[in-house]
């Protein structure tokens, strides 16, 4: 066994000296330093030389040559992707983060890898994770933990109004014209995920008041009962 074992540390050894393994590993590292270097190039086409982010204006230059509204939801997923964690800004740190996976150093890349983007942040086991993420970013002030209705509604209407219209449509409607509250919490946010996915729409018959709905929920399946009669 020891004769065995002193075998494989030999071969070990000779693959981490082999010449051709060395030339390998070097061209990978000059590589991945070229993407980084043109991707960094990428962020200063955009950055406030100042403040050294890109900020809101920066954005909007960017979704100008992505031929994409600073509004499109696929912002906010090339946020989350970068994992950005100030509104409207991007710091060097995320921006190679998130086009470093997307392996785009481009415009033109970029905008090219958007849609494969998309159908990455619309798989179940991410977009609740995206769909929390929506909440946190718009979250602009220190210890902010709500966000105010008239926000929320556009938020819906971004993150979720594609997928489910009618739903979203008939909450927004509620949440506008309700007045017992101004402000959603992340509880209730997450609760509108959950009854979108989960309620069968719009006969409701599915939802039951007595398990754990946020009590926003209740009202609103209570106003809509009472429209159907």
């Amino acid at each position: 066994m020891p004769r065995t074992s002193s075998k494989k540390g030999v071969t070990a050894s000779a693959a981490s000296t082999n010449p051709a393994v060395d030339l390998f590993r070097s061209a990978s590292s000059k590589a991945a330093n070229k993407e980084l270097e043109r991707i960094d190039q990428f962020f200063h086409t955009y950055a406030n030389t100042s403040s050294g982010m890109i900020d809101p204006e920066g954005i909007e230059f960017l979704c100008s040559d992505l031929e994409v509204e600073h509004t499109d939801v696929r912002i906010l997923m090339l946020a989350w992707k970068m994992q950005s964690e100030k509104q409207g800004y991007f710091l060097l740190d995320e921006w190679r983060r998130g086009l470093k996976a997307l392996r785009a150093d481009t415009a033109q890349k970029l905008k090219k890898a958007l849609p494969e983007l998309e159908k990455e942040v619309r798989r179940p086991s991410n977009f609740v994770e995206f769909y929390s993420y929506a909440f946190q970013y718009c979250l602009t002030e220190e210890k902010q933990k709500s966000i105010d209705v008239e926000s929320i509604c556009l938020l819906l209407d971004l993150v979720l109004g594609s997928e489910f219209r009618p739903q979203v449509d008939a909450l927004i409607q509620y949440l506008k014209t309700q007045t017992d509250y101004k402000v959603i919490n992340m509880d209730q946010w997450m609760g509108f995920y959950r009854f979108v996915n989960e309620i069968s729409f719009p006969d409701l018959s599915n939802y039951d008041p007595f398990l754990a709905w946020p009590l926003i929920l209740d009202n609103f399946v209570e106003s809509l009962r009472a429209k159907q009669g």
